[in-house]
């Protein structure tokens, strides 16, 4: 069984809809530091868990990931992040300031436009650079 969808190419993901990419990079960064947490605390029961997950997955902790790396981005990457940070989302969280989230939403476009490139390198860089960064904070 095949758990990727297909690849896009750079071309076809650019000219998805950001908050598209950002709805795909949230699931996957989600999946990601839940296995990280898991695999680091096994002892820890579901409750626990969640409530660390919540740590790394809020805008705060997000936007806060995307400014550390901004400088290690690459143009094209700059670019995606940039277009997800200004995209009008209907609604914000409540428990989220204004800015945040739109940094928070430009950091999951990215994590979204390189797994859907399948940019097994970036996004490795990416997600592991994320939980250095979270752990210091």
């Amino acid at each position: 069984m095949e758990l990727r969808t297909r690849i896009f190419t750079p071309e076809e993901a650019r000219r998805l809809n950001p908050l598209q990419l950002a709805f795909l990079g949230d699931g996957v960064y989600e999946l990601f530091i839940r296995g990280y947490l898991l695999g680091n605390n096994t002892a820890l029961n579901v409750h626990k868990l969640h409530k660390e997950a919540i740590t790394y997955v809020k805008a705060h902790g997000q936007s806060e990931i995307i400014k550390a790396i901004e400088k290690e981005l690459t143009e094209e990457e700059l670019y995606i992040y940039k277009r997800g940070r200004n995209a009008k989302s209907a609604t914000v969280p409540k428990n989220a300031d204004v800015t945040e989230y739109r940094f928070a939403t430009g950091f999951e476009a990215l994590v979204g436009y390189l797994y859907l490139i399948d940019n097994e390198e970036r996004l490795s860089f990416v997600l592991n650079k994320s939980l250095d960064i979270i752990s210091r904070n």
